[in-house]
């Protein structure tokens, strides 16, 4: 069974001038999310700049969703490493903190061999009672969850779901057929949510939703629930921001949207910072275009 259905937001982290994280910030967000009508939350993912959070950072801004959450929809904490460790170290203070399951990214930078990428999420999920959903993002850690890997990993008790963000459809498909109703299929690109249910998935784990938090999760609902050309019209008039939002590296766009929104200030974590003028010229029209901001902003 599903941990989640629909729209899970992976959500951005506030943060003060000085850098530190602002906790009021984060509670009205998540506030927002759920009255909304997302159907998770996933703090401390990569939009939400986990790995520039230092520990005490990383599981208080899990804790402080999870408390304003307050059982209403799942929050799922992101605890990956490239550090099995320091991996085992997060996934256990994200369950004290409250969360009701977790993302684990694969090992960055080292990698890992296949038989030791097993032992790296065996070794985690020995350690937490909580569910696991596998985070494939080649891109970003070099390495990829091959189906022939998902099947394997998907052995361990625990191992729940994957989020799969290669965008490649036919790694996607290849392994919707080595899966069964006891793991959850979710997309991990956004521009792609509509061909991965189709083939069975469970939802997407989101960026646009930090802006369109309503919008995703009925798009996903409306086609889980047959009302498929709703959902392909969402999906397609999602596109242009879609685009402005990934024009440099997630979160630093996405973030300045929810700026944009005043919901949160635009500041980010060296090595990131604000984007160039050109991409928020382009996010700026591009919201407007959706009817998010007026014309003046």
């Amino acid at each position: 069974m599903a941990i989640f259905e629909g729209a899970g937001v992976a959500l951005v982290t506030p943060m003060n001038d000085d850098g530190s994280v602002n906790y009021t910030e984060l509670q009205k967000l998540t506030e927002w999310q759920v009255q909304e009508g997302v159907d998770a939350i996933i703090a401390c993912g990569t939009t939400g700049e986990a790995s520039t959070l230092k520990d005490e950072e990383h599981i208080k801004v899990i804790e402080t969703v999870v408390k304003q959450v307050a059982g209403r929809i799942p929050v799922i904490g992101g605890t990956g490493s490239n550090d099995t460790a320091h991996g085992i170290h997060l996934a256990k203070e994200a369950e004290k903190a409250g969360a009701d399951a977790l993302l684990v990214v694969t090992p960055y930078y080292n990698k890992a061999t296949k038989s030791s990428l097993v032992a790296h999420y065996e070794a985690i999920c020995s350690q937490t009672s909580l569910p696991v959903i596998l985070y494939s993002i080649a891109g970003r850690t070099g390495l990829n969850l091959t189906p022939e890997m998902v099947a394997r990993l998907k052995e361990i008790p625990n191992v729940q779901g994957i989020k799969e963000a290669s965008g490649d459809i036919s790694q996607i498909v290849a392994i919707a057929t080595l899966v069964d109703d006891n793991f959850a299929l979710y997309s991990g690109n956004d521009d792609q949510v509509l061909p991965l249910l189709s083939v069975g998935g469970s939802g997407v784990i989101s960026t646009i939703a930090n802006l369109l938090p309503k919008e995703t999760s009925t798009m996903v609902h409306d086609y889980l629930k047959g009302n498929w050309q709703a959902a392909q019209k969402t999906q397609l008039a999602q596109l242009p921001l879609i685009n402005a939002i990934f024009a440099e590296v997630n979160p630093v766009p996405v973030k300045a949207g929810v700026s944009l929104l005043g919901k949160c200030s635009m500041n980010y974590r060296l090595p990131l910072g604000v984007p160039e003028a050109s991409t928020l010229a382009n996010l700026k029209k591009a919201m407007k275009d959706y009817g998010l901001l007026a014309e003046e902003v």
